[in-house]
C-alpha cells in the first residue's frame, strides 16, 4: 500500500498549498505589472503601493515583486489590458468577470468555452451590470440576489471555480445565492 504513510500525506498537502500560492502569486504579478506600467515604475504611486502591500500580506517573495515592477516599467514588455466580461449563468444569475490579459481574443475564446460547458451565455456590455454596484474599494456587490435551485447553485459554484483557475481572470462576481 504505497502512498499511505505520513510522508506521502505531508507531500500531497504541501503540493496543494504550493499550487494555491502559485496561483495567487501569478495573479498579483499581473496586477503589479499593470500598476507599475501605469505608475512608470514609481513604487510610491498609491495604486502600486497598495498592490505591493496586498502581495506582501500573502507572503509573496520580494524578488517576485521586484521582477514584476521591472517588467511593468520596461518599455518592451507586453501590454496587459483590463477586461470585463458580463454573462448570465445557471438559473439566470448575473456574472461579472474581471481580468488582465495580453490577448483579448484568446481570453474571450477561453471564457466562451467555459461558459458553454456550464449553460452560461456571454452578455453584451452593460447587460448584467444593472444587478451590481461598484463600491469605493473597486469591487462589485450585488444590488439584489437570486435564489437558485440546488442544481443551479452547484453549476454556478463549479463555473466560478473553473473561471478562477484561468490565469487571466482576476475576480468573479455573481448575484446568484
Amino acid at each position: 500500500m504505497s502512498g499511505h504513510n505520513k510522508w506521502s500525506k505531508i507531500k500531497h498537502k504541501k503540493a496543494a498549498e504550493d499550487a494555491k500560492k502559485s496561483k495567487a502569486f501569478s495573479k498579483f504579478t499581473r496586477l503589479i505589472t499593470l500598476e507599475a506600467k501605469k505608475a512608470a515604475g514609481n513604487k510610491d504611486a498609491p495604486g502600486l503601493r497598495t498592490i505591493i502591500e496586498r502581495a506582501r500580506a500573502i507572503n509573496m517573495p520580494a524578488d517576485n515583486i521586484e521582477r514584476a515592477i521591472k517588467k511593468g516599467s520596461d518599455k518592451e514588455s507586453a501590454n496587459l489590458e483590463e477586461v470585463t466580461y458580463e454573462a448570465y449563468g445557471p438559473g439566470g444569475s448575473a456574472l461579472i468577470v474581471e481580468g488582465l490579459t495580453d490577448n483579448k481574443n484568446r481570453t474571450l475564446g477561453e471564457l466562451k468555452i467555459l461558459f458553454a460547458d456550464y449553460d452560461t451565455t456571454l452578455a453584451e456590455r452593460g447587460a448584467a451590470l444593472w444587478a451590481f454596484e461598484k463600491t469605493p474599494d473597486k469591487k462589485w456587490h450585488p444590488k439584489t440576489t437570486m435564489s437558485l435551485s440546488d442544481e443551479n447553485k452547484e453549476k454556478l459554484k463549479q463555473l466560478i471555480d473553473m473561471l478562477e483557475e484561468n490565469d487571466d481572470v482576476q475576480a468573479v462576481y455573481t448575484n446568484g445565492g
